[in-house]
């Protein structure tokens, strides 16, 4: 009996050795929570995780340590994605995460206020990790479950172009940047629309390793790196979800005429305003000044014929209402981040050299 008790007291040694040894490792690798809310989008889950799954495969196959725990993370086993239509079964509950050093919030599904109203659970949570360290990654319109933490209060977001003028209206308090593909600020990130988020994924991945990882990750993926902008898909509509009439009369008016040169004076004639009070009016009912909202319809205008028409750049220059080729590729670039002849070549394969 007193050699069992010997055999098991060296094994209970050994073990213990054991997992010192594994937390020693753990402890070295960046532990990254994937929420999984309620309504989220499936692909929006699954693609970080196969990333940074994937950072791992390539750091073995060089000789290196994984450097990424990468878990599904919920506030249920099973998680309804997609308006209910596939589920997803989470590594870990909530309450079984103690710290981490990475959360990324998927895109959410539908309508974003019912989106958001299913996950509340979730906000204290994310607070909660925040203050103790943790680095927030919103990926798309995941945008809107980060903000409705307050943590976005005071500070710069980015998420899909179209999107933008109702994350403004649902969270005042937080600065959207126009066009952006990442913001960063104060260890919380966000991302651009729809497939925009992997630049955010390759930025953290060359954050946390370096910049050849990241280099053969996006070649894997077949995904540009270091691409800064989500402009060239941005397709503006204008803002009239507003009850300003006399506005939305000025925004038809623009939208319609967009040929001619329409001046501040004559839309506030036309509409019986002071030109003070209509500039105003117009800033508050559209997010955009009056000359902003005349650029961009402009603008809009230009895109399509690039896309659809064998016209050369002065002629759509000319339909637009532009007669100073510098001003107006200036203008397009501004708005696009692509200039017209590279807008064209992307978008429009049957186009004519300009």
């Amino acid at each position: 009996m007193q050699k069992v008790n010997k055999i098991y007291a060296v094994q209970k040694r050994q073990l213990k050795g054991v997992l010192r040894l594994i937390n020693i490792y753990l402890s070295s690798m960046k532990n990254i929570c994937i929420l999984v809310p309620e309504n989220s989008v499936m692909q929006a889950v699954a693609d970080p995780q196969y990333l940074f799954t994937t950072v791992n495969n390539v750091l073995i196959s060089s000789g290196k340590k994984p450097f990424f725990n990468v878990q599904l993370v919920g506030a249920k086993k099973e998680v309804k994605i997609n308006d209910g239509q596939f589920s997803i079964r989470t590594d870990k509950l909530l309450k079984d995460i103690i710290k981490t050093d990475l959360i990324f919030i998927p895109a959410l599904f539908g309508d974003m206020q019912t989106a958001i109203s299913k996950n509340k659970v979730l906000l204290p949570w994310i607070i909660e990790q925040y203050k103790k360290g943790a680095e927030i990654a919103s990926l798309c319109v995941g945008a809107f479950l980060l903000a409705s933490t307050g943590l976005l209060n005071g500070k710069k977001c980015s998420t899909h172009w179209g999107f933008q003028n109702e994350f403004r209206q649902m969270f005042p308090d937080v600065e959207v940047v126009d066009g952006s593909i990442i913001t960063e600020e104060d260890r919380l990130y966000s991302s651009g629309g729809a497939n925009s988020y992997w630049s955010l994924l390759l930025h953290i991945v060359e954050k946390y390793t370096d910049r050849e990882t990241a280099i053969l990750v996006s070649k894997y993926f077949a995904v540009d790196i270091d691409r800064d902008s989500q402009a060239a898909f941005a397709i503006f509509t204008g803002q009239k979800n507003h009850a300003d009439n006399d506005i939305k009369k000025a925004q038809l008016f623009i939208e319609t005429n967009i040929a001619e040169k329409i001046s501040v004076d004559e839309l506030a004639d036309m509409t019986a305003i002071g030109r003070r009070s209509f500039e105003r009016r117009f800033k508050m009912a559209t997010n955009n000044s009056v000359q902003q909202y005349i650029h961009r319809v402009k603008m809009e205008g230009a895109k399509r014929s690039f896309e659809n028409s064998r016209k050369n750049i002065n002629e759509v220059m000319f339909d637009v209402g532009y007669t100073d080729t510098k001003s107006f590729r200036t203008m397009f670039k501004k708005i696009t981040g692509l200039t017209p002849v590279e807008y064209r070549n992307k978008y429009n394969k049957q186009s004519v050299a300009g």
